[in-house]
């Protein structure tokens, strides 16, 4: 953990001093499974390779490479979802970037909090679903914070939420090779969960009469009642569950597969596991839900449709581009890419900020009138 920050201003550049917060509960970057901290190891390095100053608020055994908020204790996926340790982590963290331009927080307790310092602008990104209980509370912050969306149609339900900018995830390409497809499988990547089409995915694999490998997160006890009461007895010869894999295993595993299949049954608000696939050149067979029609380009990096028609569709993919695949990934789902989208909108913020912050020039005139 590096805990050194520069502090200077960098006088006459586009530089900026950039806080980023992250639950205490996972690492940054996370050990397997964890879609929030993955995109903020992305951004936080990213943003550090082009030149600003990033300082981390996260747990104290996070092993990303940039100057982190010192004081913290070790990761607690135990207290997950717990008010009270998010807020004494966002209290802490605050209390430790009054230098910084700008604090991007993707906690949901910070930007709520009254008591946050008033002289430094804050963004925040929506990283869940807009349901009816999250809704209002993004609405009361946007009062005095930008709102950042990971995807178009995770806001389309709630148009009236002022939103700053929309911002698609991005990861680190330099960690993902292109495989060649060769394994005569497809795969299926995720949580053990309903939500996340498993259960369609053997279907379709067996339509179509390819081998299913499967990889997924399972720690949380209705995750492990899924598996043992729906998944595990209902699994053939042709399916392989391989549990939950690291991020060297997880891009072996799709780099050699025919597809990804990602028949998500839930509006899910972007889908990490999608561009992961995508950049290692396996094509994607989604259903039409949440951001996946954002990310799979029908017919060129993989294909959109029911259940039904992701079986045929799959004696397709192998005919798709890989080079293409990693070519999309690269032109709109790169960790560069997400960064400076990021800068972009910091900057403006910081602009909007300072602007309000100022006198009127009237006020301004008659202030120095007065010292004169």
């Amino acid at each position: 953990m590096q805990t050194a920050f520069g502090l200077g201003v960098h006088a006459g550049t586009n530089l900026m001093r950039i806080g980023l917060i992250v639950g205490p509960w996972f690492t940054v970057p996370p050990e397997k499974y964890g879609g929030t901290e993955r995109v903020v190891d992305a951004l936080a390095r990213a943003l550090s390779d082009a030149g600003h100053d990033v300082l981390l608020a996260t747990a104290a055994d996070s092993t990303c490479p940039v100057p982190q908020v010192p004081g913290f204790g070790p990761a607690s996926p135990e207290d997950l979802g717990q008010s009270f340790s998010e807020l004494g982590h966002v209290i802490k963290a605050y209390t430790e970037m009054q230098d910084v331009d700008i604090i991007h927080d993707h906690t949901l307790a910070g930007p709520l909090y009254a008591h946050r310092p008033r002289g430094i602008p804050v963004v925040t990104t929506i990283h869940g679903p807009l349901s009816s209980s999250y809704a209002p509370l993004y609405r009361d912050m946007a009062n005095d914070t930008a709102i950042i969306a990971i995807s178009h149609d995770q806001i389309s339900r709630t148009p009236d939420l002022k939103v700053s900018a929309v911002i698609h995830h991005g990861i680190d390409l330099s960690a993902v090779s292109v495989g060649r497809g060769a394994g005569g499988y497809v795969c299926f990547v995720g949580r053990m969960c309903p939500d996340k089409g498993l259960m369609e995915a053997v279907a379709i694999a067996r339509e179509a009469g390819v081998p299913l490998r499967i990889a997924a997160k399972m720690h949380a006890p209705d995750e492990y009642g899924y598996f043992k009461d729906v998944v595990q007895p209902a699994l053939a010869s042709t399916e392989e569950f391989l549990g939950e894999l690291s991020d060297p295993e997880k891009y072996e595993l799709m780099g050699d597969a025919i597809a990804l299949l990602n028949p998500i049954q839930w509006a899910e608000p972007f889908g990490l596991v999608m561009i992961e696939a995508l950049a290692t050149g396996t094509p994607v067979l989604a259903t039409p839900m949440g951001a996946a029609p954002e990310i799979v380009r029908h017919g060129i990096t993989g294909f959109v449709g029911s259940a039904q028609e992701l079986a045929e569709y799959a004696a397709l993919a192998p005919e798709l581009s890989r080079e293409a695949c990693r070519r999309s990934v690269e032109e709109s789902f790169s960790a560069r890419r997400m960064a400076a989208d990021h800068v972009q909108l910091y900057t403006k913020v910081i602009e909007q900020f300072r602007a309000k912050s100022l006198p009127d020039d009237g006020l301004l005139q008659e202030n120095q009138s007065r010292t004169l």
